[in-house]
């Protein structure tokens, strides 16, 4: 008598995304580990591409530097890159950047599509009193791999795409301001 193998399970990408200082990397970072799954830092590819340590401070000008547009476009390409690995082996995958631009999503979730994947897009949010005081503290922090600071989110809040173009299947937005726990469970309920 034949053995039923177990059903395979779909891939699924999860996207945290937002503007600086909202969580989204301690979230990620512990979504991850929740679910076991292998994570993508933005900051840390941008740096590992550039030859540099995580902790290593790039505070150049905005849009220089390993932060200018065309960099950029290499470190959003590296994400794919390495998610498209694990998403052809069959294991789901987390991915972390800002994601402002449509242009970034977009390339997400066609990958998703190709690959014929599920993918969520967590937005992450936060009072700018929060993200201000989380920016303060990360200055002081010599292993904050993040270089964001308050003119920076000024830059980004004004270049931020609306993600309308998701659907509401695709989309959760949490309020980062709970506890880690609370926000792991939050998601536990509303992602596979």
């Amino acid at each position: 008598m034949p053995v039923n193998e177990p059903e395979k399970k779909t891939p699924v990408l999860y996207v945290f995304f937002g503007m600086i200082a909202t969580g989204k990397s301690t979230l990620a970072m512990a979504w991850a580990k929740h679910k076991q799954l292998e994570y993508y830092n933005s900051d840390r590819v941008r740096k590992e591409l550039a030859g540099i340590t995580p902790a290593e401070s790039q505070r150049h000008a905005i849009d220089t530097g390993i932060y200018s547009e065309e960099f950029s476009k290499k470190t959003y390409k590296a994400l794919l890159k390495r998610a498209e690995l694990h998403l052809k082996q069959g294991n789901s995958v987390i991915l972390d950047a800002s994601y402002q631009y449509a242009r970034n999503r977009q390339s997400v979730r066609a990958l998703a599509k190709k690959l014929n994947c599920q993918v969520y897009f967590i937005l992450c949010q936060c009072s700018e009193v929060e993200m201000k005081h989380r920016m303060n503290t990360r200055e002081k922090d010599p292993t904050a791999v993040s270089d964001g600071r308050w003119e920076i989110y000024l830059k980004q809040k004004q270049r931020f795409e609306s993600p309308t173009e998701l659907s509401h299947t695709e989309l959760v937005t949490i309020d980062t301001k709970a506890s880690l726990a609370d926000l792991v469970e939050k998601l536990d309920k509303e992602l596979p």
